[in-house]
């Protein structure tokens, strides 16, 4: 069947951008196993580096942004040199899933991750989540609010920090796109908008912003605060860190994950297994809970000191596939203005 000229040329445009952006590690030998990652080299890499001593075999890890590798591997099909997809956003892997382009994963894999940490077809599985949160300056925030609707009213003009062009906020309007609506999603954007909310270059910005006092509040990921708290030490960051209660859809929990592309040969398939296996191993998820300060998915393990259990959250319920609608999102953020 062909694929629609627009679907054709965004992914050829991808393919493009990718080329300067896609690293890869490992030694020059042939690779046993050719991951696509959409995690940061930065971040993964010394699980990466276990993950080859583990399956005794040389893996290569090409890097890039998640949607932007998802649109590749649609366009590469079965041709495709990968085997793995490790992607950032659960979106990124409800794409593929929903072109039926992963693999079915052993109902024993699947079983070591809750359902709604994975794929409603069984095809992929998160390995750690992610909260998304609200850093607030308790001298200015003395009470934050509890709702991402609390943030457009007039009183928060000018006062909250965030990053329109990350992939996690983009996720989060996704999600409420998905719980909401379309235009109740474009009412938020509007009005958070005529907020004159102030942009940044990242997350870890954001949260700088905060704790300096440029902003009251700021739209983050939990983790950042959790890693600037361990680096500074205790009670050096003057920044708070609240979670959303009641379903709230600003505190949508995304995960990053991992699916088995089709297409890879029996050898590539037996070493994406393995390594889906082992992201969900007690090796690797003490890495995500204690070096990233993520959610630890599997394994029985827990969470960072001074991290919430995933048990006391309150997120929105919500189909974690459904946020493969990234293109709608990007348009509708063009559309109001904030991108």
């Amino acid at each position: 069947m062909r694929r629609p000229l627009a679907r054709t040329l965004t992914a050829l445009a991808a393919a493009a951008l990718l080329g300067p952006m896609l690293a890869a590690c490992g030694s020059d030998e042939p690779a046993d196993l050719v991951i696509y990652s959409g995690r940061n080299e930065n971040l993964v890499k010394p699980l990466i580096e276990k993950l080859e001593k583990h399956l005794n075999a040389n893996v290569e890890v090409r890097y890039g942004d998640s949607a932007e590798l998802s649109a590749q591997l649609l366009e590469e099909g079965d041709q495709t040199e990968a085997g793995l997809f490790f992607s950032q956003d659960a979106g990124a892997l409800g794409a593929l899933s929903a072109e039926k382009r992963l693999a079915p994963l052993p109902q024993a894999t699947l079983d070591k991750v809750a359902p709604a940490h994975r794929g409603a077809a069984g095809d992929w599985t998160g390995v750690s989540g992610r909260v998304r949160v609200l850093a607030y300056d308790p001298a200015k925030v003395p009470t934050p609010p509890n709702s991402i609707h609390e943030l457009v009213k007039p009183e928060w003009k000018g006062k909250i920090g965030f990053v329109p062009t990350n992939a996690s906020f983009q996720a989060f309007v996704t999600g409420l796109r998905v719980l909401e609506g379309d235009d109740a999603a474009r009412t938020w954007l509007k009005g958070l908008k005529a907020n004159e909310p102030k942009k940044y270059e990242n997350n870890l910005k954001v949260l700088e912003a905060v704790d300096k006092g440029e902003v009251p509040l700021g739209l983050i990921n939990h983790y950042y605060w959790y890693e600037q708290a361990a680096e500074k030490g205790e009670g050096k960051l003057k920044a708070k860190v609240h979670y959303l209660p009641k379903g709230d859809p600003g505190g949508l929990v995304n995960v990053a994950g991992v699916g088995i592309l089709k297409g890879a040969d029996k050898k590539q398939a037996a070493f994406a297994q393995k390594a889906a296996d082992y992201f969900l191993s007690a090796e690797a998820q003490e890495y995500f809970a204690q070096e990233t300060k993520e959610y630890p998915l599997a394994a029985g393990v827990k969470t960072a000191e001074g991290v919430p259990p995933m048990e006391s959250l309150q997120p929105p319920k919500i189909d974690l596939g459904k946020l493969d609608s990234l293109k709608q999102t990007l348009a509708m953020l063009q559309e109001v203005g904030l991108v």
